[in-house]
């Protein structure tokens, strides 16, 4: 840890440049005690680490607060100092014991405290989970940042998240959603946004990176940019998922592939209505092409022209695939204040824009055209074809 008490009452703060000397003349002088333990805690001053203080062997607290690695230690402490450079009051392992829990870094910005927590391990779900909500019960607005090491880019658009990774999703003023990262080897954050995924694991992103030395805290809380998917790309891996994954079926898989034959469809001729990207799908698990699909087949091929769809319907089918686990929600700590059916209602607007429905209210949408169901591969191409022609040219808009 980078905090200590001397016995006297004095805080003692290596997230401070401290030159050795000065160190080495305090530790001759004075004893440190932790702030949360009041156990004594010794100061390291090695060459190979960071300056830091460590419990005895034999100290009940060691368990809490030791085994930092370099890279946390480093991480916090460079986080710390740029806060401190923006002129934003910040603390650094500030230990709140009302609650029991020490932030890497509290600080106050904008009339609000923020805990911000530097991960560099992983963390138990319900560890985390119980610790964001500590915080939110008690006034804090937390702030997850994962190393950036835990970041897995497969190529630029790109990117394998774990359900340990999507913890650190969190919710911009705009409703942007995105994961902070950083790397104290670089001095770089990155900005995991436009997370829109094809597959349990796998997303199309964005890959931003910002140097510490010219971002501000701003341009972390509240990225501004968006990153449009390129549709033939989008079709492309879904494509090549969905068709692995019928021809390589888990057990878990084979009920969805039971209940689409009984109802006359075949994966590997879907239409390419089917299957398309929304911002708010990353609040789903079950991959978009599965979920839309149970609202065609609960649904839209129910309806004729001129037919309504109400979003009550929409999401009573919801709820009951939910129920099923035939749909199965993310857990998402961090993000508190968006639904997954968001991403439902995104998938029934996008219709609108290719013409497909028509919104006749703020709950009520009007069928324009039947989603056409193709009955072999030449007609699957023909749709897809005319379909990305129509989506590209909406796109453009």
């Amino acid at each position: 840890m980078l905090t200590a008490l001397t016995k006297t009452g004095k805080k003692i703060c290596l997230g401070f440049d401290y030159k050795k000397e000065t160190l080495m003349s305090l530790r001759d002088k004075e004893e440190f005690v932790c702030p949360v333990c009041r156990e004594t805690v010794l100061l390291r001053l090695g060459d190979q680490r960071i300056f830091h203080f460590a419990h005895k062997q034999s100290s009940q607290c060691r368990e809490l607060y030791e085994n930092e690695t370099y890279e946390h230690l480093e991480g916090k402490r460079q986080l710390f100092q740029w806060l401190l450079k923006q002129n934003i009051g910040s603390v650094l392992e500030y230990y709140d014991r009302n609650i029991q829990q020490r932030p890497d870094i509290m600080f106050k910005y904008n009339g609000q405290r923020y805990a911000l927590e530097y991960q560099c391990s992983t963390l138990p779900d319900k560890v985390l989970t119980k610790r964001t909500n500590t915080y939110l019960e008690n006034g804090y607005t937390p702030l997850w940042v994962i190393s950036s090491s835990h970041l897995h880019q497969k190529r630029k658009d790109l990117i394998t998240l774990s359900n340990f990774q999507y913890s650190f999703l969190r919710t911009a003023s705009s409703g942007k959603l995105y994961i902070p990262a950083y790397c104290p080897d670089k001095q770089l954050f990155q900005l995991v946004e436009s997370i829109t995924p094809f597959s349990i694991k796998n997303s199309f992103a964005h890959l931003s990176s910002l140097p510490i030395q010219t971002i501000e805290l701003d341009a972390i809380l509240e990225p501004q940019n968006d990153h449009p998917i390129s549709q033939s790309s989008w079709n492309r891996e879904v494509e090549r998922y969905m068709f692995n994954w019928a021809l390589h079926p888990r057990t878990e898989h084979k009920p969805f592939l039971q209940e689409i034959y009984n109802q006359g469809l075949n994966i590997f001729l879907f239409p390419p209505e089917i299957g398309l990207p929304v911002a708010h799908s990353v609040l789903i698990q079950t991959p978009p092409f599965i979920w839309q699909t149970y609202l065609f087949v609960d649904i839209l091929a129910h309806k004729n022209t001129k037919d309504l769809i109400t979003l009550k319907e929409v999401n009573t089918s919801y709820q009951k695939r939910v129920q099923k686990k035939q749909i199965i929600v993310r857990h998402l700590p961090q993000v508190k204040n968006a639904t997954p059916f968001t991403a439902m209602i995104e998938y029934l607007e996008l219709l609108v824009k290719i013409n497909f429905l028509k919104k006749k209210g703020d709950r009520i949408f009007e069928v324009q055209k039947k989603i056409l169901i193709p009955h072999t591969n030449r007609e699957r191409e023909e749709a897809k074809q005319n379909f990305l022609a129509q989506y590209e040219n909406v796109q453009s808009r």
